[in-house]
């Protein structure tokens, strides 16, 4: 199999790699997306974070298990088609890049509502227009200016993270006249149990909790662009357990411990809700400039691993070849100008329906990152059945509690599309997937087939 990546430059080092992961974790799921899913299951939404970050910790280490193998640009959507069948591969790499274009419409779509904060009579659309221009002018430059600004994003959202959990365990223990230090942590059980909203409420939350940790699988994406990914792809995928347990489960579990969860408003960001509410002012603006650079770090970083997928697509002969159009900087421009043409929707969506876009796109996103996770594992599966016990010793990377581990994360990803079908809220999700997914089989039939048949006949 040719190498796909060979026209684009590896400017990433390990500390670039090391904290695009840490970043692409940590976005508007968590600071947006959070208030959501709280709403839907109260305090049990901490339980569903921690569940859904043990099966994307397995689904990484699957892609991790590959990545480390063959570091390729086109990542899981190559692995698919060699693992699975070109049809898979197709279906992959496309839904992934419409993964990330509908992620990243709910990114924007978090900048305006948080530039909302200082300037509520600015029409939202604006602020989406301005940011959708300015991180595409980004994304022009080197991967290595690409990694440095995702560092210094990512370094600034972990220093906030860090700072509140300290300051919300302080409010906790000490009070300082707005919290009553003899209530504790109770908030997490006091008001109707943990499991507030029932069974039923904290099944719900799933769809936004899956959504928040979509975007992680980059890390297979910036292998073919790593200095060393046999050293720097395991060493990021590894710190997945830690910041999944530090930046979701305790950041939230604080914020509700402080304030009960029915006071978290869905519509902005519960981080600088409640510190507004305690009439904690200029920490709540702090904390606004915090989650602007997370929608920004994670709109940069949709933006690079939509790119990167259809130039790998492009190079198999399952994308339009413009696509592999690539800048002297090693950057493939014209997957830049597409995604940015493409997120001029969102502008449009904000200046149509406003109030709904949130959800209704965290949906979709969340079908397009499950299915994705799927053909991941499925992939892997394949790839490690097909091997022989020596291929397996030699392995730099095994993913782990093979094979159960991957059977059983398998099995909840198929649960949660299961759940969109069944929620009336996300069930528009399930909709949009299925009508996705067969348009791709039409176009893969019409277009892709018959020349990939052509191909292997004259070769």
């Amino acid at each position: 199999m040719k190498d796909t990546a060979a026209p684009l430059h590896r400017g990433l080092t390990a500390r670039h790699i090391r904290f695009i992961a840490l970043g692409s974790a940590i976005g508007t799921g968590l600071f947006y997306g959070s208030a959501e899913a709280i709403e839907k299951a109260g305090p049990s939404v901490l339980l569903a974070y921690l569940i859904g970050g043990a099966v994307i910790y397995l689904v990484l280490r699957a892609l991790g298990e590959m990545a480390v193998s063959n570091p390729v640009s086109g990542s899981f959507g190559e692995y698919a088609s060699k693992h699975l069948g070109p049809f898979a591969g197709f279906a992959t790499g496309w839904t992934y890049t419409f993964e990330m274009i509908v992620v990243c419409l709910a990114d924007v779509t978090a900048f305006g509502v948080y530039m909302g904060f200082w300037f509520p009579d600015v029409p939202r659309w604006i602020w989406v227009l301005a940011v959708v221009f300015f991180i595409g002018a980004l994304n022009l430059l080197s991967v290595k200016v690409f990694g440095e600004v995702e560092f210094w994003f990512t370094l600034v959202k972990i220093t906030a993270i860090v700072a509140m959990i300290v300051g919300g365990i302080a409010v906790l223990i000490f009070g300082f006249g707005i919290h009553d230090t003899s209530a504790g942590v109770s908030n997490l059980w006091a008001d109707g149990g943990f499991f507030a909203t029932g069974f039923g409420g904290f099944l719900a939350c799933f769809a936004i909790v899956m959504f928040a940790f979509g975007g992680t699988e980059i890390i297979g994406i910036t292998a073919g662009e790593a200095e060393d990914p046999e050293r720097t792809i395991p060493k990021a995928i590894n710190t997945v357990p830690v910041r999944i347990i530090l930046f979701y489960v305790l950041t939230l579990a604080v914020i509700m411990a402080i304030n009960p969860w029915q006071s978290v408003d869905a519509q902005g960001s519960p981080f600088v809700e409640i510190f507004s509410g305690l009439g904690l002012g200029p920490a709540a603006t702090v904390l606004n400039i915090v989650v602007i650079t997370a929608a920004l770090s994670a709109i940069n970083s949709d933006v690079f691993g939509a790119g990167r997928m259809m130039y790998g697509m492009a190079q198999r002969g399952q994308a339009p070849a413009v696509m592999r159009r690539v800048s002297r900087a090693g950057v493939p421009w014209m997957t830049v100008v597409i995604m940015v043409v493409t997120l001029l929707v969102g502008v449009l969506l904000n200046y149509l329906i406003p109030e709904r876009v949130f959800l209704v796109i965290a949906s979709i996103a969340t079908f397009a990152t499950v299915f994705v996770w799927l053909m991941i594992l499925l992939s892997q599966y394949r790839a490690r059945k097909a091997m022989t016990a020596d291929e397996v010793k030699a392995l730099k990377f095994p993913v782990p509690l093979w094979p159960y581990g991957q059977l059983a994360a398998i099995g909840f990803l198929v649960f949660v599309i299961a759940l969109l079908a069944f929620d009336v809220d996300t069930r528009v999700a399930f909709v949009v997937g299925a009508g996705w997914l067969t348009l791709l089989a039409l176009a893969y039939l019409r277009w892709v087939r018959p020349r990939t048949e052509t191909l292997v006949t004259h070769e």
